[in-house]
């Protein structure tokens, strides 16, 4: 399932990354790797704050649904 359908406060592991090669690319700069931890924050306004490798990051709901749990 995608990571926006994740509860809040709950590790989840990424199990596939989706979307263009740049896409990718700018994911596993981010930190977002197959196998890596990630868990959500906070959501507001369309936006999700996720904790991975011990850094929080902001992205989009539409980049979220492309990170497979």
């Amino acid at each position: 399932m995608p990571l926006t359908m994740a509860q809040t406060g709950v590790e989840q592991v990424i199990r596939k990354i989706g979307g263009k090669d740049d896409t990718k690319r700018f994911l596993e700069n981010l930190g977002f790797t197959v196998g890596g931890n990630v868990i959500i924050v906070s959501e507001m306004a369309g936006n999700m704050i996720v904790s991975i490798k011990d850094t929080r990051v902001a992205i989009s709901k539409s980049i979220a649904n492309r990170i497979m749990i």
